[in-house]
């Protein structure tokens, strides 16, 4: 089941960012940094008790003058409200209750999902007239009132009905920047094979979950493409693009990305690719449009590379080159999928990997520090969807990125794990 998405919605200057950091924060949430990952501050995932969930700042609704202030404020709203599953309203008691809290109230309302109001700095009965229900005071610099908060917004995260029966079909997220391509391959996917079965209503985040069947097979695409509202300005189509990713992936098993190339990769690219690879996903890279670029024997290599250099956190990741406009090579991406869904769900036996652990340390010496070297212990696979190891050792500081790797490195030359990143986890052990 995937983690709630929890957004947090307000006026510029009501402590909004403050409030998402603090939530964010070391003492209450798990927020990593993966290497050669852009990270992007609009999310983050936390942790409060035993519950976890994902964060969502929508940026700032900035009241304008004239037309624009409804236009702006319904487009940050909309973000809120097709995308989390519990919204935060933010407000401020210093600034008093605004005509602009009124209206994104009435849109949040409409939005039939379940809001929190939340009053920054101290309590006030003033917001009470918002009609949201009971305002819960919290101050976002000095930490307080986070619980009560928090409680509230879980209460509204209905968990699964343990008798509800879970779709085992693999579901694959389309993601990438707005104009990559998006609606184009699926429409081709689905229009001109003529592998839909059924459009199904999505979830809570409105998405579009559409049934594919091909060779007897079942795959559920999620489409993230067509359902951004024409934004204002470049940072709002970012920020949506990012905000829409992280919804989708939440509930894949894999996910395909989608790059414009005559455009060719790009920051934004390397963001969506990366809350894809910290969540574990599987991954195929898209490279679109390739029908338009003119082409020589060096082409696609020189091409790959590049991808290769910006998403190198991703080595795994498997890449085709297609045309979404005219089908090539489309048939290829049903194939990788398949290889990519198997490898994300493989596991390995204990005794065999044992054997890799005590090859790999023969032919290279464990590292040490200080005439004390890292011994490796034990091997065993925990857990799949990504492929997750646990290898005991004596000392965790003994055990450098690089030795990690290089195990990974093993790993994957003897059972491939292609299109699939893989975990492994150090744990001590005590000598005996």
């Amino acid at each position: 089941m995937s983690k709630p998405i929890i957004a947090i919605v307000g006026r510029p200057n009501v402590g909004k960012s403050t409030l998402f950091n603090a939530l964010a924060g070391e003492k209450i949430s798990i927020v990593k940094d993966t290497p050669g990952v852009t990270r992007d501050r609009i999310y983050a995932d936390v942790t409060w008790l035993n519950y976890h969930f994902t964060l969502i700042d929508t940026g700032g609704i900035e009241p304008d003058s004239g037309d624009l202030l409804l236009s702006h404020m319904r487009g940050q709203a909309e973000i809120a409200m097709e995308t989390a599953d519990v919204i935060i309203f933010l407000t401020d008691v210093r600034q008093g209750l605004v005509d602009a809290d009124y209206q994104v109230a009435d849109m949040l309302r409409r939005s039939g999902k379940p809001i929190v109001l939340a009053v920054n700095k101290v309590d006030n009965y003033e917001f009470y007239n918002l009609g949201l229900g009971t305002p819960f005071p919290v101050s976002a610099n000095s930490k307080i009132g986070f619980g009560d908060l928090l409680d509230e917004v879980l209460v509204h995260c209905n968990p699964q009905d343990a008798d509800e029966k879970e779709d085992e079909r693999p579901r694959v997220a389309i993601i990438g920047k707005p104009n990559a391509g998006k609606s184009s391959l699926i429409n081709k996917l689905l229009g001109e094979d003529r592998l839909i079965v059924s459009d199904i209503a999505g979830t809570t985040r409105d998405a579009i979950d559409t049934t594919v069947k091909r060779n007897g097979k079942e795959y559920v695409f999620i489409d993230t493409a067509g359902l951004r509202k024409k934004a204002r300005v470049k940072e709002d189509i970012e920020r949506y693009s990012v905000i829409r990713t992280v919804a989708a992936v939440e509930r894949c098993d894999v996910a395909i990305l989608v790059i414009d190339a005559e455009e060719g990769i790009t920051e934004q690219d390397a963001k969506i690719a990366g809350i894809a690879h910290e969540r574990g996903k599987g991954m195929i890279i898209a490279v679109n449009k390739w029908d338009l670029i003119e082409k020589n024997d060096k082409t696609i290599y020189k091409f790959t590379n590049q991808v290769r250099e910006v998403l190198s956190y991703m080595s795994y990741a498997e890449l085709v080159f297609i045309s979404a406009k005219t089908g090539q090579r489309l048939p290829k991406i049903f194939d990788v999928l398949d290889m990519v869904i198997e490898n994300h769900a493989l596991r390995v036996q204990t005794g065999v990997l044992n054997e890799i652990l005590t090859e790999a340390v023969a032919m290279k010496q464990p590292p040490s520090d200080k005439g004390k070297r890292l011994k490796l212990y034990y091997i065993t696979q925990v857990s799949v969807k990504p492929p997750t190891f646990v290898v005991f050792i004596n000392d965790r500081q003994l055990m450098h990125f690089s030795y990690t790797r290089y195990l990974e490195n093993q790993i994957r030359n003897t059972f491939g794990f292609r299109g699939t990143p893989i975990h492994i986890i150090a744990r001590e052990r005590k000598e005996r």
